[in-house]
C-alpha cells in the first residue's frame, strides 16, 4: 500500500516501541499494571488520560519529543481495546 504520509512507517514504528514496552520495567513476567486497573475498572479512564497527557505535553517537555506521541498513541490503543472497540475485530 501506498501511503501519502508515511503512515507505514509510523505504524511500523509504533509497533516496535509497543513490543519494546513488554520487555522494560512496565511488564513484569507478562504482566502488565494495565492489567490491574482493568480488575479494579479503571483502565479505561487511565488510558484516556494518559493518552491526553502525552498529548498534551508534547512540545513543551523536552520539546517536540516523538517519545510522548508514540506514548499517546500507545494509550490510545489500550483505550480503544479497554473501552471494548477490538471485540468487533473477533466477531467478523
Amino acid at each position: 500500500m501506498d501511503y501519502r504520509y508515511n503512515e507505514g512507517a509510523i505504524i511500523d514504528e509504533l509497533r516496535d516501541y509497543v513490543n519494546k514496552t513488554y520487555g522494560e520495567h512496565y511488564a513484569t513476567e507478562g504482566f502488565q499494571i494495565q492489567d490491574v486497573f482493568d480488575h479494579l475498572h479503571i483502565a479505561e479512564p487511565f488510558c484516556r488520560a494518559n493518552a491526553i497527557k502525552y498529548l498534551y505535553r508534547f512540545g513543551d517537555k523536552e520539546g517536540k519529543n516523538k517519545k510522548d506521541l508514540l506514548k499517546a498513541l500507545h494509550y490510545t490503543i489500550l483505550l480503544y481495546h479497554f473501552s471494548g472497540m477490538d471485540e468487533w475485530i473477533y466477531l467478523n
